[in-house]
């Protein structure tokens, strides 16, 4: 490899560095701040670095969103993929699906929250109708999966599964509000947690 070539390699590499930085800072503030209320300058000024620099690696705020929520939503997707994919049972695939589920919280907490408060709103742009794909996509998942675990005679026929699917997305999702990266629990064993609490229950047998 020439010197020029390698050159050019390693500056590609830092700005692609740079720019993962600065998307992490992005997901921050559009989280704790919220989307509408976030400007270029809130961003550029939690990263230290001046508006017009930011203007370097993305167009606009739009541009920035779009790929922090088209990475999260693509890993997911990635993830429930390989895990639909094993051939597993229904009660397996289930555990294993909330399983990845606090994976992704654990990887891409400042992107779930900017999901769950903002997708209503962002889907109503064109550029963001996939959000409205995925959640179509997420439902029809977990109803055809509850489906088949009734089949196999793993889940009860008497709950309505569309109250029992709202019930598990809601109790895993809306962890990302609280869920640290690094606490006390890894994201695995809240979610044999959750699992332990959906399936068996609280009560001392």
């Amino acid at each position: 490899m020439s010197p020029r070539r390698r050159d050019a390699e390693g500056t590609a590499a830092a700005r692609a560095g740079r720019r993962a930085e600065l998307l992490a800072t992005a997901a921050e503030v559009f989280a704790s701040q919220g989307y509408s209320a976030t400007t270029v300058r809130k961003v550029a000024d939690a990263a230290g670095i001046l508006g017009g620099s930011l203007y370097y690696h993305f167009d606009s705020k739009e541009s920035m969103a779009d790929e922090i929520l088209s990475t999260f939503l693509d890993e997911m997707w990635a993830a429930y993929g390989r895990v639909l994919d094993a051939g597993l049972s229904a009660r397996d695939t289930l555990e294993a699906v909330v399983v990845e589920s606090f994976r992704s919280i654990d990887r891409h907490r400042p992107a779930v929250v900017l999901y769950q408060n903002e997708s209503k709103h962002l889907a109503t742009s064109e550029r963001f109708h996939y959000l409205l794909d995925s959640q179509r996509r997420f439902e029809e998942m977990w109803l055809s999966l509850l489906d088949r675990g009734v089949a196999e005679g793993a889940f009860r026929a008497d709950l309505d599964r569309t109250l029992i699917y709202r019930f598990i997305r809601d109790t895993v999702w809306v962890a990302a509000n609280w869920y640290q990266h690094g606490g006390r629990l890894s994201a695995e064993d809240i979610a044999k947690q959750y699992l332990a609490m959906f399936l068996e229950g609280i009560k001392a047998s």
